[in-house]
C-alpha cells in the first residue's frame, strides 16, 4: 500500500499524442523540432538582416525564440 501512494496524483488519460506515418510520436517532441526549427528560421533573419553583428550573445537569442515559439504551441494548440 504504501509503494503505491505516490502514485495517486498521476492522471488516468494517457500523453498527448499524434499519429504521424503510421507511428504515435508524443506532442512535446514534435513542439521541440518546430523550436528548432524556428530558432534556426530566427538565425538565418538575423543574419539576412544585418542584425547577427549588432545583438550579442546569438546563441541565447536563438535559442529563446525556438522556446517562446515551442511554448506557445503547446499552449495554442495541446494546453488546457
Amino acid at each position: 500500500m504504501m509503494m503505491v501512494a505516490p502514485l495517486g496524483g498521476c492522471s488516468a488519460g494517457a500523453a498527448p499524442t499524434i499519429g504521424l506515418f503510421g507511428a504515435w510520436f508524443p506532442v512535446w517532441l514534435l513542439c521541440a523540432v518546430i523550436g528548432v526549427l524556428a530558432a534556426c528560421v530566427a538565425r538565418g533573419v538575423m543574419v539576412g538582416s544585418g542584425l547577427a553583428d549588432a545583438i550579442p550573445g546569438q546563441l541565447a537569442v536563438c535559442a529563446a525564440c525556438g522556446l517562446i515559439v515551442a511554448c506557445l504551441i503547446w499552449l495554442v494548440g495541446f494546453g488546457h
